[in-house]
C-alpha cells in the first residue's frame, strides 16, 4: 500500500474501533455505512424499532467530525420542512432563509416512507447534486453531504413506498437485524450501569477520528485502490444479468454498476487492501443490487426471492481468474 491508502486504512480501523464503544455488534452494518460515506453516496437502512439506527448515524458522525441533523418524516410532513423557506425578518425589514435540517453533513430521514411522494422527492436534488433550490435559489451543501434514509419493514399501513427513481439513488441498501445472544446480554448489563451506549457517546469516551475536511481527502484516496480490467468486466456482467434474468421484470441500471464499482473498492480499503477481489464483488452484490431489481409478479407468487435471483446469478457469471 502507499502512504495514502495506509492513512485510509488506519483511519478506518480508528472509526470502527470508536464505533463499537457505542454500537453493540453490527459489524457488517457498521462496514457497510462507512462505504457509503467513504464512497460519498447514500444508504437506505431497514430494521425493526429498537435495533439503534439513529444511534449509528449519530455515531458515525461524531467520530467522523460531521454535523448530524435528523428529520422525522410523518404523513403531514411538507418540502419547505425539510429544505428551509425564507421569512420576513420586521428588524431588517426583509425577507431572510431559515435554513431546514438538509443543511448538515450527515442526515437522518427516518421512516422516510410514511412521507408523501412530494416530500420525499424533496431529497433528489440534495442526493445527486448535493444542491437546494429554495424560492429559485440555489444553495450549496456540504461535499460530505451524506442521506442516511431508514424504514421498517414490518409495518405497511400509512406508509408511502419509495418510487424507484429514488431508490436508486441510494448505494446500498443495509438490513439491520436484531442483536445475537450475547451481543443483546451484554446490552442488558451495560444498561443496568452508567455505561449504556446512548452514555457512552454523551460522555466523551467515544474519540472523532478526523474532521469533515479530512474526511473530503481521505475520500480521493479510494482511487489508489486497483481494480483489474477483468474484474470490471465480471462486475458488468453481473449487473447486465440482472436484465436478463427469467424472474425480473426490471433489473439493475447503470447507476448500480457505478455502485458496485466503488463500494468494492471501499470495501477493499476496509480490509486493509490495494485491490480489489471477486470476493468484493460477491460480498456487495445484495446490498447494492436487491432493492434495484423488481421481480415478475408471477415469480413472486411463488415465492421466489430476490436475495435467490441474485445468488442465481452470482453462479451463471464466470469468475476470472
Amino acid at each position: 500500500m502507499t502512504a495514502d491508502t495506509d492513512t485510509l486504512k488506519d483511519t478506518l480501523a480508528r472509526a470502527r474501533q470508536e464505533i463499537a464503544k457505542v454500537i453493540i455488534g453490527q459489524k457488517q452494518v457498521i462496514d457497510s455505512a462507512l462505504i457509503a460515506i467513504f464512497t460519498g453516496h447514500h444508504a437506505l437502512i431497514e430494521g425493526v424499532p429498537g435495533v439503534a439506527k439513529t444511534l449509528l448515524v449519530r455515531t458515525l458522525a461524531h467520530v467522523l467530525g460531521c454535523e448530524f441533523s435528523r428529520i422525522q418524516f410523518t404523513p403531514d410532513l411538507m418540502p419547505a420542512d425539510i429544505t428551509g423557506t425564507h421569512v420576513f425578518n420586521l428588524q431588517k425589514n426583509s425577507f431572510v432563509l431559515v435554513k431546514g435540517p438538509l443543511f448538515t453533513t450527515f442526515l437522518l430521514a427516518d421512516e422516510i416512507n410514511r412521507a408523501p411522494a412530494k416530500t420525499q422527492s424533496a431529497l433528489l436534488q440534495a442526493m445527486q447534486e448535493r444542491t437546494v433550490t429554495i424560492d429559485r435559489h440555489t444553495h450549496q451543501l456540504s461535499d460530505n453531504f451524506t442521506v442516511f434514509a431508514t424504514q421498517n419493514p414490518i409495518e405497511y399501513q400509512g406508509t408511502y413506498p419509495l418510487p424507484e427513481a429514488q431508490v436508486d439513488r441510494f448505494m446500498l441498501k443495509i438490513p439491520m437485524l436484531h442483536p445475537d445472544r450475547e451481543e443483546e446480554l451484554n446490552l442488558a448489563q451495560r444498561m443496568l450501569g452508567t455505561e449504556s451506549p446512548e452514555d457512552v457517546l454523551k460522555s466523551g469516551k467515544v474519540n472523532s477520528v478526523i474532521s469533515a475536511e479530512d474526511l473530503t481527502k481521505l475520500r480521493r484516496q479510494l482511487i489508489q485502490v486497483r481494480v483489474k480490467d477483468e474484474l470490471a468486466a465480471y462486475l458488468v456482467d453481473i449487473v447486465r444479468q440482472t436484465r436478463k434474468h427469467q424472474g425480473v421484470l426490471v433489473g439493475a441500471g447503470p447507476r448500480a454498476t457505478q455502485a458496485l464499482l466503488l463500494s468494492s473498492r471501499a470495501r477493499a480499503a476496509l480490509a486493509a487492501r490495494d485491490f480489489v477481489t471477486p470476493d468484493d464483488i460477491k460480498a456487495l452484490a445484495a446490498p447494492v443490487l436487491g432493492h434495484r431489481i423488481i421481480l415478475k409478479p408471477e415469480y413472486e407468487i411463488e415465492g421466489l426471492s430476490i436475495k435467490e435471483v441474485i445468488e442465481q446469478i452470482l453462479q451463471e457469471v464466470t469468475v476470472p481468474r
